[in-house]
């Protein structure tokens, strides 16, 4: 499941990348929140995955919450003058930020246990 995610991640990537789309600069906002939300999303889901707890469901729900919330964030803040987008980058990029951390040492872990379990079946005692 991780590596469809990953898959979909650098697919997503390279045609972005590829393809020559131009976004008004009205709209530069509006991007920079989205693509935020979607990566807040997905590195949440690739953390509850290694948890064993991903829920498709909420997986959606929360990519479209935080996608309207951060929109209309945005939206609001534009029609009265403040530049209100600015707590909603600091929000996904907190957050993005604590799942990579999570990641990380759910990764970690993994793996020193995979060592550990393979040093016990050679018949060595784990190593420090």
């Amino acid at each position: 499941m991780l590596w469809i995610v990953l898959a979909g991640l650098a697919l997503g990537i390279l045609a972005g990348m590829a393809l020559p789309i131009v976004v008004p600069v009205s709209f530069a906002h509006y991007l920079s929140i989205a693509l935020l939300a979607a990566l807040d999303s997905v590195f949440g889901g690739i953390r509850a995955g290694l948890d064993h707890r991903f829920d498709g469901v909420v997986f959606v729900t929360g990519l479209v919450s935080n996608a309207v919330l951060a929109a209309l964030l945005t939206y609001f803040g534009d029609k009265l003058g403040v530049q209100l987008y600015y707590a909603a980058l600091f929000a996904f990029g907190f957050r993005i930020f604590q799942n990579l951390g999570a990641i990380r040492h759910l990764l970690l872990d993994r793996a020193r246990h995979a060592r550990r379990a393979g040093e016990l079946a050679a018949g060595r005692g784990p190593s420090v």
